[in-house]
């Protein structure tokens, strides 16, 4: 097991013995959220080739890639977490099947099958022209992932479009599911006051979509800015809406699931709003403020169609605000379902370690490696190249 297991939270009031210990920390809080910029990166793509929103074409494709390279480390916090690590597939080999996580093995492995299918036919032409005009290795590279196929008719590329379509289709309930299930897993828990809620998994789905576009619009304005490429401003006005509009419906949520606690007032609601004033105030104004404040801006810009650089400018803050309120968000469920004890007398508070398999540094580490993964992506299959 991690040493971090073995760390006993300071508590005050009556808590079980072994509620002493907070097993899910940090490191559980960056599971949910790096599915969350799956599902919102995915979603944008998906607006693009099912809806065919012409806007949104300058990120259809990075947004794939970017969908792909956060999913390739989607499990890894888990693995983290446990102690044996190669006993994961266990889930998979010999599923229980009242089980979410055994689930989720299955669903994960099927929209990666998917994402990865569809990638390849968005970028099918740019790979038989790079296997056809490199040379060495990466000629040898190409011609693999073209897969014998070398066909760039008129007739091919409708046959492309058709399985974008399709693949999109398909893939856009799964990236769904996909996160809908983490929002499952901790609304299903009946013992956690804090968790048990019939509106967590939408909850979860509204913020990971707000999340992923968020991403989205900082990668975007980011590489163009470092490419010293031309920002699309048409595309990030439509980024602005699809932001504003997901933001208003997970907040409204929120709101509903609030009130529906107090309204209900059920035993353990008294030490509910203990805790929001007690270790978990700090992480709520981070939620509230930068979830309002992001709101505020971007009803701003709608109302007063802001353009060219104004709108750029407000939307990246506005993006780094959704992030940081959605990783609040995170953190409050995660941390605080386990800081009110059972006794429904007694809280805990949880200390944040730095280092460790489960603490601060690597968690950070984690989740650096997708940013990697994805300029190793974008240099393999550049989704910034205007094709003919």
């Amino acid at each position: 097991m991690n040493e971090v297991l073995y760390h006993i939270a300071p508590f005050t009031g009556y808590v079980y013995p072994n509620e002493s210990v907070i097993a899910w920390g940090i490191l559980i809080v960056f599971y949910p959220y790096m599915t969350g910029l799956v599902a919102g990166s995915f979603t944008v793509s998906s607006l693009y080739h099912i809806l065919g929103i012409k806007a949104l074409q300058p990120v259809a494709r990075f947004a794939l890639l970017t969908a792909l390279a956060f999913m390739l480390f989607v499990p890894m916090p888990l693995l983290f977490h446990l102690g044996h690590p190669e006993r994961a597939f266990n889930a998979v080999l010999t599923p229980h099947w009242t089980s979410a996580f055994a689930a989720f093995g299955y669903i994960a492995g099927f929209y990666v099958i998917v994402l990865m299918l569809e990638i390849w036919f968005a970028f099918r032409v740019d790979i038989v022209a790079r296997a056809q005009n490199s040379s060495g290795v990466l000629k040898l590279i190409y011609r693999l992932l073209a897969l014998g196929s070398d066909d760039v008719s008129q007739n091919a590329l409708n046959y492309d479009r058709r399985w974008l379509w399709w693949l999109a289709l398909i893939g856009l309930p799964c990236a769904h599911i996909l996160h809908g299930y983490v929002g499952f897993v901790f609304g299903s828990l009946k013992a956690r006051e804090w968790w048990a809620s019939d509106l967590m998994p939408v909850i979860f789905l509204g913020s990971a979509i707000i999340s992923g576009v968020a991403m989205l619009i900082l990668l975007y304005a980011g590489i163009c800015r470092f490419r010293k490429m031309t920002t699309d401003f048409s595309c990030m006005r439509t980024l602005t809406y699809i932001l504003w509009g997901f933001l208003i419906f997970t907040l409204v949520l929120e709101f509903l699931e609030f009130i529906n606690l107090i309204y209900k007032n059920r035993e353990g609601t008294n030490m509910i709003m203990t805790l929001l004033a007690g270790p978990l105030w700090y992480g709520l104004i981070v939620q509230l403020a930068g979830s309002m404040i992001a709101l505020l801006i971007l009803g701003t810009m709608i109302y007063r169609k802001t353009a060219g650089r104004q709108l750029v400018a407000g939307l990246i803050g506005s993006a780094l605000l959704v992030l940081i309120a959605v990783f609040a968000m995170r953190w409050n469920v995660v941390i605080g379902g386990q800081e009110v004890s059972k006794t429904m007398k007694g809280l805990l508070d949880y200390q944040t370690p730095i280092f460790g398999g489960e603490g601060l540094i690597a968690s950070l580490f984690l989740f650096t490696l997708p940013f990697i993964t994805l300029w190793l992506l974008t240099r393999l299959l550049p989704p910034w190249q205007q094709r003919d």
